[in-house]
């Protein structure tokens, strides 16, 4: 039996990658040592706050044979999810309007993006199977597992990990999903590594509310909007709370600065386009969600992660630095009559901000 074509098929996973919605396929192999290094030095320095689960799998997430035995390449792979049309520093300054981070508005991408892998992975399946090979194994991943996904990508050409500790493509920005396959097949790895072209620039950097981007390539998450909004599930410190300003999940002001997103292509995926008025609606009427509502309207959507006290919560700190209005001091005492005790530290808080606005008007 001959042996596949696997210069052919490292082409065609990248033509089958396109048609199903990837703007960039890139091939690597499983060395992860200097990656590794950066994520102990990482945990080392107490940037991942809380996230116990970064450390938690020991080698897995740097050694990928650890995690799926017999792997040996890694596909990586890049879709776009910017909505057309969005100024994001506009929505940022509409203070009455709820931000939502712009890969959160419309459907949750881990099902788009796993969905599409899986296809992509029985395309090399039946590939195999054509030639006679059985022993094809793959398992696929989108920030789903134990796996250095940006590392991945950096060393499949995809780009590079900029000082905001993103991936950035000097054709694309960065505004986009990763995904990956592992697998036993030896496909012929990509050669290109991307060079990294942040050069002098510190515009992310000096954009951070926060002050998160503590040095070039360190992201602290104890003081990140986007960790507090979505992750932390207690009480947020009031000097962050206080940097928020509409912010209710996540935060891209790294990513709006870039001077490489001006590459940015806005996304063609259905998927992506923003649900539930997510990316126009009010910080009002978002606030007046029961649970029930909550529940119906982030199915399938990546705001379900903050659950629902979180977004009440968000949401009361977003109330709290808007301008002075007595509808929103309203919605807040009315909201505290039936809050959790986590929300309600929030909505006293919120009310505080809103009485002292109003002091000053008077």
């Amino acid at each position: 039996m001959e042996n596949p074509d696997y210069v052919e098929l490292a082409l065609a996973v990248k033509d089958w990658g396109q048609c199903l919605g990837f703007q960039q396929v890139g091939i690597t192999d499983t060395d992860l040592g200097s990656h590794n290094q950066r994520l102990q030095t990482w945990l080392s320095n107490g940037y991942g706050a809380d996230m116990d689960y970064m450390a938690k799998h020991g080698v897995k997430r740097s050694k990928p044979e650890g995690l799926i035995p017999g792997t040996i390449r890694i596909i990586s792979v890049r879709m776009d999810y910017l909505p057309e049309d969005d100024d994001i520093f506009e929505n940022l300054m509409a203070t009455s309007k709820a931000y939502v981070a712009r890969y959160a508005l419309g459907r949750d991408y881990h099902k788009v993006i796993r969905s599409r892998l899986r296809k992509l992975e029985q395309k090399i399946n039946q590939y195999l199977l054509d030639w006679g090979m059985t022993e094809f194994s793959a398992r696929v991943f989108t920030d789903s597992a134990p796996v250095l996904e940006k590392g991945i990508a950096e060393k499949a050409g995809l780009g590079w990990i900029g000082k905001n500790t993103l991936i950035i493509n000097e054709r694309a920005g960065s505004w986009f999903f990763l995904g990956e396959i592992y697998t036993n097949i030896p496909l012929p790895e990509d050669q290109t590594t991307a060079v990294n072209r942040c050069g002098s620039c510190s515009s992310c950097i000096d954009i951070c509310p926060t002050g998160a981007i503590v040095a070039p390539y360190q992201l602290d998450s104890r003081l990140c909007i986007s960790y507090h909004t979505i992750e932390n599930r207690g009480i947020i410190p009031i000097p962050i709370r206080e940097q928020m300003g509409n912010r209710i999940f996540g935060c891209d002001d790294c990513q709006a600065v870039c001077p490489w997103n001006r590459y940015a292509a806005p996304t063609a995926e259905p998927d992506f386009k923003p649900r539930n008025n997510l990316d126009t609606d009010t910080l009002l009427s978002l606030y007046l969600w029961s649970e029930q509502e909550f529940d119906t309207r982030s199915q399938g959507s990546a705001i379900r992660r903050t659950g629902f006290d979180g977004w009440l919560r968000n949401i009361s700190i977003a109330l709290g630095n808007a301008p002075f209005d007595i509808k929103i001091i309203r919605a807040l005492k009315n909201k505290r009559e039936v809050a959790t005790d986590l929300v309600k530290i929030h909505v006293d808080w919120a009310i505080e901000q809103q009485e002292a606005k109003r002091r000053l008007q008077v």
